[in-house]
C-alpha cells in the first residue's frame, strides 16, 4: 500500500454542503489537484431542487492550501446555477477532512464537510450524521 502525503489535497473527497433555514443538505464529489498549494479541480453534485434535466451539476474550482488553510471558488458549468461560490476552511491534522464555512456574497451561506476517499469505509453515513 503506498503512504499518501497528507501535506497536499490532490485526490477524491466526497463531501456535502449545508443550506440555511430548511433546505436539504446537498453532496458532492470533487477532484482535487493540489500543485505547491494551487489548488484546481471539478466537483460534480447531485442536486436536491430540481429539474430531470439539471438532476447532476457540473462545477470547476480554483484556489489555494497554505498549511492548514483551504480556500477556493466553485463556478458552475451551465445549468440553472449561473453563480460562484466561495470555499473556506480548513484541513484537519492528518489531512483526511476539510470542513469551513461556503458563501454566495451579499445572499447565501452555510457550512460544508470534505473527506478525503478512502477514509471512511461509509462516508456518505459519516455526512449524515455530522452536524452541519
Amino acid at each position: 500500500m503506498v503512504q499518501q502525503d497528507r501535506s497536499s489535497l490532490t485526490g477524491l473527497w466526497h463531501g456535502q454542503f449545508a443550506y440555511p433555514r430548511s433546505f436539504r443538505p446537498e453532496f458532492f464529489t470533487a477532484s482535487l489537484l493540489d500543485q505547491s498549494g494551487a489548488l484546481s479541480g471539478s466537483i460534480t453534485e447531485k442536486a436536491t431542487e430540481t429539474t430531470a434535466q439539471q438532476s447532476i451539476l457540473f462545477a470547476t474550482l480554483s484556489g489555494r492550501h497554505s498549511g492548514s488553510l483551504v480556500m477556493f471558488v466553485k463556478l458552475y458549468e451551465g445549468g440553472n446555477r449561473q453563480h460562484s461560490v466561495q470555499y473556506e476552511g480548513t484541513v484537519n491534522e492528518d489531512g483526511t477532512e476539510i470542513s469551513g464555512t461556503w458563501s454566495i456574497p451579499g445572499n447565501w451561506s452555510g457550512q460544508f464537510l470534505m473527506i478525503r476517499e478512502g477514509q471512511a469505509e461509509q462516508t456518505e453515513e459519516l455526512l449524515c450524521e455530522a452536524d452541519i
